[in-house]
């Protein structure tokens, strides 16, 4: 379908980017010149601020980097959807007890602050429950900090219906003749077929309404038009279901290009995350040969695009490839970015090579120039719409268009730019047009806010406009300079030059995907003898006979052969991929990961062990020595889970051997061939066969014999609470020492949801968490809680998200869980599942099957009546929920009480925006890994070591800076130095 090859990788070098959009601005702007016919214009908006609620002026009143700003924008995202009066109290409480706001200017924002939210000092309460005065007095507060933020929702919303929004845009054209809108109608995408259908009925509606108004005379780009988000129309919008997309989204959308193009308004498809990009080229070429064919003469179609992305200039040229092929004329939207912290957060999380997007703000800056000229040079193809609110680059964008009289448009942001825009319509041949959200505050103000702390940081031009001390040099300075180096380490660098981020793939990009598909077709699983459980004895005494050379290496020698093995992982990532889809059903994104954290691991132990095994001087008496130094303790047995068959493996054997101790290593026995593979590839880096020995065989015969084995002289066990009590028997009933366990069980893991949470991101957080990896994960989610203020909707939403979920074999990219593990596994599962379904109320999340497979369980979520009815963990992709907020489970307090009381301790979520509630449940939670307003998974190694309590395990913490010491012992060696003289240093000293 493309017109020209894919865009390239978004991956590369920033300072290679930025030298080659520097080139083209070469000769075409004069910098110099742009910055003095923008100076009126900032001196103007100085001299005569713009209306309180303007933007410019809430930032002077209260920066978004003060505590009174953060509050205040916080409470705008949150506050409006609380249904209930405590946590609405309790939130405003937290909130605004982090701020002052007595101390605030003269203006109208301060005198509302005096009369409103200051208040809050005298009548929130600080703590525990209010009494009845106190309640009544933070009733008013809210009610109070409720009008603020209905206040500050007029700011970024135009209207909460399209016909008010219209209604307000003719008032706005009163004032400024000509004013055209671009009228967006949602925030968030859909996460359910019926969210986005809703949603289609909506822009529908807005089209509508907007073609009555518009003046069908004039042509396209003078009428008002639409805005719409395609991962707002499909709950699937994403690169891995392409197919779906195709097939489903692109006749929604042309629906609405053909109301529109009926009326002769215009339609822009809205820019989205960087893992969307080619994926909406694809839909917006389809939808471009479906107007070349049906309205050839509507030149309304466009697409916003993002100058902060990489690919901004190839993208351009690839939309003016597709207008020419289809003989059209394209609007094309030029914005600066709107997800830059999370494209920054994906990158690093992801480990990719280098950032997708500028992390210099003024290399997006030159990005965006550079952009502005390759659009004006395509008048052919091309109306550009330049969107922005900084005074030097409007100017810029004037003085590059005069050269060859372009025809283009301006674009500003609803509440945002209007003093500038104030000044630079004063010209009327400039064309202007409103951005202009339309919705309820309740559902906008929460998405807008965001990318407003996103992308209003001190260094944004709009920040600065308002800070007087910010001199008009330092305000219009030129970006057109080169940084050599990004502002931020690369994600390969996030940990620091002494221990190399493992480096990942990201799969929507073909070039990086690809490797792994070949290796899919060629890697076999190999066959592993089963060990003979007799011989256990002789494999120990192999390992103790092995195990002393391999201590006495020192233990940067030690630590060099993990890295090399690390580094040798790292290569072989497409191998050990394939082999994790095809013996243990990994999708593909489980798969990379898996062998991400196992490189992570080898890295990390190593660096720790060079770190913990140096001796430590003591203090003590003159005359005598004394040192602390850690020692290996002999032949550890290492059994590993199948969910995670190479991370897992790999950890615990890594720690082992990184100590100075010998292995013998006993996998799962469902999936010994990777095991296997990453012996072999720990041999070949240098470690001996007989320290590091592979048994494998089943639990029963094998795994028992190992543990039971005279000098043995520790055990590593990751699995089910049920065998990690019979290995603590067993050990505990042998002759000789007293043998050190370390358990990694399950648990039953459950996440908190109060009634500020998102629903949005609870839904994602809890998609993730209980339904991917087919729920065989140890920190799945397992009990949802959630506050019956908000159950209904977020039950329904988790309902339709999980419908959208596709269940079947793992080797298709479209995969999101694939089959449990074996038939045990399955038929376990059953039984759980026919228990609650007597039970329990079954919830509708059927997911999507796309083969027929052996052990497949779809999706399977029910509502139970009592948080502790809820006694075993079932692996497997079951969710249990729970409502709380009134009865024995009226606080979030007691609903963490009763998790307490289940006896597990693994994982926890909580949901708030309650920042203090977050820290209180954290703190009285008896739970090793706590996660607030994300998902429960994917523990990253040495930034969330991972492991649990009670029932759930007995510590350290894998991947965390105390586990090596548990495969250690410690020795103090203390040296008499006068029985040799004394101490010649003191005695030298004293004469």
């Amino acid at each position: 379908m493309f017109t020209s090859p894919r865009l390239p990788s978004p991956y590369r070098p920033e300072a290679d980017i930025v030298a080659t959009d520097l080139q083209r601005l070469a000769g075409a702007l004069d910098w110099a010149a742009a910055a003095q016919s923008a100076q009126p214009w900032v001196q103007a908006v100085r001299d005569n601020p713009p209306p309180f609620w303007a933007m410019e002026s809430l930032l002077k009143e209260y920066p978004i980097s003060s505590a009174e700003g953060l509050a205040l924008m916080r409470l705008a995202e949150a506050l409006l959807r609380v249904p209930d009066a405590e946590t609405a109290i309790a939130l405003t409480a937290d909130q605004l007890g982090r701020a002052d706001f007595d101390g605030a200017g003269d203006g109208v924002m301060a005198r509302l602050s005096a009369s409103a939210i200051a208040m809050s000092k005298m009548f929130l309460p600080e703590g525990g429950q209010p009494n009845i005065m106190s309640k009544l007095g933070a009733r008013t507060v809210v009610a109070a900090t409720l009008r603020a933020v209905q206040l500050l929702g007029r700011q970024f919303v135009l209207g909460q219906t399209i016909g008010d929004a219209m209604d307000e845009a003719d008032d706005a054209r009163k004032k400024i003749s000509g004013l055209r809108f671009s009228y967006d109608m949602l925030g968030e995408g859909a996460r359910t077929d019926k969210d986005a259908l809703r949603y289609l009925a909506s822009y529908t509606d807005a089209i509508q309404a907007i073609a009555k108004g518009a003046q069908t005379n004039l042509a396209t780009e003078q009428n008002d038009g639409i805005s719409i988000k395609l991962s707002a129309l499909h709950p699937r919008y994403e690169d891995a279901q392409r197919d779906r997309v195709m097939a489903e989204l692109v006749p929604r959308v042309w629906g609405l290009c053909e109301l529109s193009a009926r009326a002769n308004i215009n339609l822009t498809i809205d820019a989205e995350e960087v893992d969307r990009l080619e994926l909406s080229l694809d839909v917006f070429e389809a939808l471009a040969a479906q107007v070349a064919q049906h309205h050839p003469q509507w030149q309304g179609f466009g697409l916003a695009m993002q100058a902060y992305q990489t690919r901004a200039l190839e993208l351009i040229e690839h939309v003016t490839a597709i207008a020419r092929k289809y003989q059209l004329r394209l609007m094309c939207r030029l914005v600066k970015g709107a997800y830059w912290d999370s494209e920054i957060k994906r990158a690093q999380e992801m480990g990719l090579p280098h950032y997708p997007v500028f992390t210099h703000k003024h290399h997006t800056d030159v990005s965006y120039l550079a952009c502005v000229q390759a659009l004006l040079d395509a008048p052919d193809a091309i109306y550009p719409q330049f969107a922005g609110h900084n005074a030097a680059t409007i100017a810029a964008i004037l003085q590059m268009a005069s050269r060859n009289a372009v025809p283009f448009e301006l674009q500003r942001l609803h509440g945002m730019g209007e003093g500038v825009f104030r000044e630079v319509l004063k010209n009327p041949l400039i064309s202007c047009r409103v951005y202009a959200p339309v919705g309820a505050h309740r559902d906008l103000l929460a998405y807008l806010v965001r990318r407003l702390l996103e992308n209003g940081a001190n260094s944004s031009f709009v920040h600065q406009l308002a800070d007087e001390s910010v001199g008009m040099g330092e305000l219009l300075t030129s970006p057109l300079r080169l940084e050599p180096e990004p502002s931020l380490p690369l994600p390969p660098a996030l940990y620091g030059a002494d221990r190399p981020n493992s480096l990942g793939l990201d799969l929507t990009v073909q070039s990086m995907r690809a490797p792994l598909l070949a290796a899919l077709n060629t890697t076999t699983v190999p066959l592993v003898p089963v060990f003979d459980h007799t011989q256990a004895a002789a494999a120990v005494k192999r390992a103790v006979a092995s195990q002393p050379a391999w201590n006495t290496l020192p233990v940067g020698e030690r630590a060099a052969v993990l890295r090399r093995a690390a580094d040798a992982l790292q290569q072989q990532m497409p191998t050990f991929c394939a082999l994790l889809i095809k013996e243990a059903f990994k999708t593909w994104g489980d798969a990379v990961s898996e062998v991400r954290e196992a490189v992570d691991f080898l890295r990390y132990y190593a660096n720790e062990a060079e770190r913990i095994m140096q001796p430590v001087a003591l203090p003590g008496p003159t005359g005598e020595t004394n040192a602390l130094r850690l020692t290996a303790r002999g032949a550890w047995v290492c059994i590993s889970p199948w969910n995670f068959p190479l991370a897992i493996f790999m950890g615990q054997v890594a720690a082992a051997l990184a100590t100075g101790n010998a292995v013998l290593a006993k996998p799962a026995e469902q999936t010994p061939g990777v095991a296997a593979a990453a012996v072999d590839l720990m041999h070949a880096a240098g470690v001996p066969a007989g320290v590091l020995q592979l048994l494998h065989g089943p639990g029963e015969t094998v795994g028992a014999a190992l543990v039971a084995a005279p000098q043995v002289a520790g055990v590593v066990f990751t699995g089910s609470t049920q065998v990690a009590r019979i290995i603590n028997r067993a050990l505990a009933a042998k002759e000789g020492p007293i043998v050190p366990l370390i358990a990694e069980t399950g648990g039953i893991n459950a996440m908190l949801v109060d009634s500020t949470a998102l629903p949005e991101q609870v839904v994602d957080a809890v998609v993730q968490s209980a339904f991917r990896s087919a729920g065989q994960r140890c920190s799945a989610l397992r009990l949802l809680c959630l506050h019956e203020g908000i159950a209904d909707h977020v039950i329904e939403m988790i309902e339709g998200a999980a419908k959208e979920l596709v269940v079947g074999a793992t080797a298709d990219l479209a995969t999101d869980l694939g089959p449990v593990i074996d038939r045990e596994a399955y038929d376990n599962i059953q039984r759980h599942l026919q228990r609650l379904g007597a039970s329990a109320r079954v919830l509708n999340t059927s997911g999507r099957a796309t083969a027929a497979l052996p052990h497949v369980i779809a999706p399977t979520a029910f509502e139970v009546p009592r948080l502790a009815d809820v006694k075993d963990e079932i692996f497997g992709p079951v969710l249990q929920i729970v409502r709380w907020g009134s009865g024995e489970l009226a606080t979030p307090e007691a609903v963490i009480a009763q998790i307490n009381a289940l006896g597990y301790g693994l994982t926890l979520g909580v949901q708030t925006r309650i920042d203090s509630r977050a820290q209180a449940l954290a703190a009285a939670a008896h739970v090793g890994n706590i996660y607030v307003n994300r998902n429960m998974i994917g523990a990253v190694v040495g930034v969330q070591p991972f492991g649990g309590e009670g029932l759930s395990g007995t510590g350290p913490k894998a991947g965390g800076p105390h586990y090596l010491y548990r495969f250690c012992a410690e020795q103090t060696v203390t040296v008499n130095t006068t029985a040799a003289g004394g101490n010649a240093a003191l005695l030298a000293g004293v004469r």
